[in-house]
């Protein structure tokens, strides 16, 4: 099937999907649901011993992850295969992967060796731990970099140990901040008329991540402890309990505490001295979330949350998963998208979070079944049918 851009805003652009797992899928996904044409490179069956990385081909985390691309297959073990990714690249903008940092080395795929073939070329390469230094040779996964970056130590209840993150919160943002590198280094493109290597690493990305708790450490020397679920600064932030379970207020600053205070007809808690700024709300949370307790269990917590934000003050429910979807807000942003497979017929998949007026994003086409496309690419390169099926029978394609 020729490609079927998802959407105008990038369909004049060929990206080269080395990716596998989830940060640099993550990443490539960005521009495949905004049209761009997106081969999907993987080994012949039975080539890769880690083929099957990603999970399912069939399964909800590959389908959501790839859709709206091409696949191919390709050794690129092998010269001919290797030979057959240049001349791809001679027409991409963008390849994307996330080997380790010496595979594309030792494959002849690094960004020197591509430039020389497409001066225009951009490589974007997503690595755990960055491109050199010392744990450059390391495997990255997710939960490494969430300890490493500082996010596990600060997650969690005090005395209670590390907690991580409840998704791969390092491996989505190296995928987003990756793509964000692409689109500038796309964008001086326009400029300068040549490429660049485009670098992001799980490492790094979490430690992005921690933003204002790192600032607080580089700036002021504080290592930011655990507070469970309490904001680490502005308090009262937290969850808390209701009669029927727990809900989220988030009552900052000096206008917020006092909407809080008037809704709860808790006037009274405004004069008392501890609570009279907001450091010191922080410095006593513990007073303060027992005082809201008590409040707090006398109603549900759908009448609180509609209370609360009534009276202007930011209150939520804590969601399960299927409850988040069932949500009218979440139904009338359209945080579910629908697209027919060929195999498992119409599934839905999480939607692009970005919206766009006049280009946006959709569901063009599902997951690709491996290899699909490759007859159709290696066509479109000059190779005749003949010389297809050789390539097949050596296993190259």
């Amino acid at each position: 099937m020729p490609h079927l851009p998802a959407s105008s805003a990038l369909s004049r652009f060929r990206i080269l999907d080395l990716t596998r797992v989830r940060a640099g899928p993550t990443c490539v996904k960005q521009f495949a649901d905004f049209g761009a044409d997106v081969i999907k490179i993987e080994s012949p069956p039975g080539v890769d011993p880690n083929e099957n990385m990603g999970g399912p081909r069939h399964g909800p985390d590959f389908q959501n992850l790839h859709r709206n691309k091409r696949s191919i297959t390709l050794n690129l073990k092998e010269a001919q295969g290797r030979d057959i990714f240049m001349q791809l690249v001679k027409s991409a903008d963008v390849v994307v992967e996330n080997y380790r940092a010496d595979v594309k080395f030792r494959l002849g795929i690094d960004y020197e060796s591509l430039k020389k073939v497409n001066p225009r070329i951009i490589l974007a390469s997503i690595s755990g731990f960055g491109q050199d230094g010392p744990y450059a040779s390391r495997p990255g996964f997710d939960q490494i970099a969430q300890g490493m970056g500082g996010f596990m130590a600060t997650t969690g209840f005090p005395g209670e140990g590390p907690v991580r993150a409840g998704t791969a919160i390092a491996d989505l943002s190296a995928g987003y901040f990756a793509a964000i590198g692409i689109m500038t280094a796309l964008l001086e493109r326009e400029s300068s008329g040549l490429g660049q290597w485009v670098q992001s690493s799980l490492l790094m990305s979490q430690i992005a991540l921690m933003d204002f708790q790192a600032a607080r450490f580089l700036m002021k020397g504080e290592v930011p402890p655990q507070v469970g679920n309490d904001h680490p600064t502005s308090m009262p932030t937290s969850a808390y309990k209701s009669s029927d379970g727990y809900f989220n207020i988030g009552a900052s600053g000096g206008g917020m505490w006092i909407r809080f205070c008037n809704a709860a007809n808790r006037p009274d808690l405004l004069e008392r001295e501890e609570f009279k700024t907001e450091p010191l709300r922080a410095k006593n949370r513990k007073a303060l979330n027992e005082e809201i307790n008590r409040i707090t269990v006398t109603k549900t917590s759908a009448q609180w949350v509609a209370d609360l934000n009534a009276a202007g003050v930011p209150a939520g429910p804590i969601y399960t998963l299927d409850q988040v979807f069932a949500d009218p807000q979440v139904q009338h942003i359209g945080a579910a998208a629908t697209v027919h497979h060929p195999v498992l017929g119409d599934i839905q998949v999480v939607n692009q979070a970005v919206g766009l007026s006049r280009t946006p994003a959709s569901m063009a086409r599902a997951t690709p079944e491996q290899g699909e496309s490759t007859a159709e690419v290696l066509t479109d390169l000059g190779f005749s049918a003949e010389q297809i099926e050789a390539l097949r029978a050596q296993r190259i394609v």
